[in-house]
């Protein structure tokens, strides 16, 4: 990395530099903030469909003008985007053709038109059109400050448009039904979300261009949905996303200016969204995999202090030391599995290792007699409420035995009448010392 690069990128002191960098903040926060209600309504292929379609309004706009007017191309490109999803609409409800079906079809054929418009432009021999192909990659560079502009009156729109309409957006994306019993006019809202969506990806064609807008609409709002449960904390997240991939972008393009600002900018998002995939808390793989991996371990060492109790249950000897050979007898469980979780509870503190085989401590015998507690409640429970019959209960309670709070221990004694054996006349353990 050039240190001198990172230093006058970030000084800000080249107003070109400003430019491209305030105009990617705007163009992917205020896309990114609307991407979140689009993804939550499962339409994300409608940005797709839109962001394709606003090519053949830009050309129209380009032969209307005959120059390069960015107000002008944005308006025809928002005609054009609500154009096409007023086809979807009617294709979906006049045909048998499904909204996936629909939606494809749209697509390519409006983007289809608008490459034969933009064949035309360019061999018309128009001097204004050099540069209009940009709308189909992006060109951020050549952003300036009328284009800030503009895209900040845009940017605006949409942010107070999702601010006051925040809370009827939240209930129209999780549940349509509902908003309709609250009396929301769930039409007209589905109508000012479609065009805020039509709004936002016409706000970015001119730095991330046509095929690429749709990433940074859908891209840092699914990474967000992995960081948090909270729709407000969602948005903010998938703005504060789109607006890093904004200046990451802006500034790879700076530092190799051979590499172009829009498609960075949706590779960077991409980076977001797999690192968010994989890594985001709670909801990553990584850490849901780790997690899965400790409850499982969590579930063999009780398994394993279980085991000792029932051995020591045949002769109300507790406390007595037992052989591998005798612990996997009395349960199947691979021979190098066992010795990985003898060892782990040795170091717990939960068993003692003898010359003879391992024994129960104190603390390792009041854990073994809680997990068989809370077996033989759950399966006393199952019985006498659930009606299941008493060879039947086992296998449910050998699940639930490991995810029992202490909290819902004490109410299923409580219920229950603090009882003394389970359905099969087997005493229920108290717990205490050996």
């Amino acid at each position: 990395m050039d240190m001198q690069a990172l230093l006058d990128f970030f000084s800000f002191a080249d107003p070109n530099v400003r430019y491209v960098v305030l105009g990617n903040v705007l163009l992917s926060a205020s896309a990114a903030m609307v991407g979140a209600f689009t993804l939550l309504q499962k339409k994300a292929l409608v940005g797709d469909a839109v962001s394709h379609a606003v090519l053949p309004g830009v050309c129209a706009a380009f032969l209307f003008s005959g120059s390069k007017s960015i107000a002008l191309m944005l308006i025809g490109a928002f005609a054009t985007g609500w154009l096409a999803l007023v086809a979807i609409d009617y294709i979906t409800a006049q045909s048998k053709i499904k909204k996936d079906a629909a939606i494809g079809l749209v697509l390519s054929v409006f983007f289809g038109v608008g490459m034969v418009m933009m064949t035309n432009i360019q061999q018309s021999g128009n001097a204004a059109q050099s540069g209009l192909d940009h709308f189909i990659f992006g060109k951020a560079a050549t952003l300036i400050g009328s284009d800030l502009l503009i895209f900040a009156i845009l940017s605006l729109v949409l942010l107070v448009t999702v601010s006051l309409f925040f809370k009827a957006f939240v209930v129209l994306s999780f549940d349509r039904a509902y908003a309709q019993a609250l009396g929301y006019p769930v039409r007209r809202l589905d109508l000012l979300l479609t065009s805020l969506t039509v709004l936002a990806v016409v706000t970015g064609i001119t730095a991330v261009g046509v095929v690429l807008m749709a990433a940074m609409l859908v891209t840092p709002a699914a990474a967000a949905r992995y960081w948090t449960d909270n729709i407000r904390r969602m948005v903010a997240i998938a703005a504060a996303f789109g607006a890093f991939a904004g200046v990451a972008g802006a500034y790879i393009s700076y530092a190799a200016p051979a590499m172009p600002t829009g498609p960075w900018m949706v590779v960077v998002s991409s980076l977001i969204a797999f690192g968010s995939f994989f890594f985001a808390p709670k909801k990553g793989i990584v850490p849901r995999q780790y997690m899965q991996w400790k409850n499982r371990r969590v579930i063999t060492d009780e398994n394993t202090l279980k085991m000792f109790y029932h051995l020591g249950e045949r002769n109300s000897h507790f406390g007595t030391a037992r052989e591998l050979k005798e612990l996997i007898n009395s349960r199947e469980v691979a021979e190098p599995l066992l010795r990985a979780t003898l060892r782990r509870l040795v170091a717990k503190g939960m068993l003692e290792r003898h010359a003879n085989g391992w024994r129960l401590t104190d603390e390792g015998y009041r854990k073994a007699a809680r997990v068989v507690r809370l077996h033989r409640l759950w399966e006393l429970y199952l019985a006498r409420y659930m009606d299941i019959a008493a060879d039947h209960v086992h296998d449910d309670a050998e699940t639930i035995e490991h995810i029992i709070t202490p909290e819902i221990e004490q109410e299923l004694e409580h219920q229950l009448g603090y009882p003394d054996k389970d359905p099969h006349d087997t005493r229920i353990p108290k717990g205490g010392a050996l």
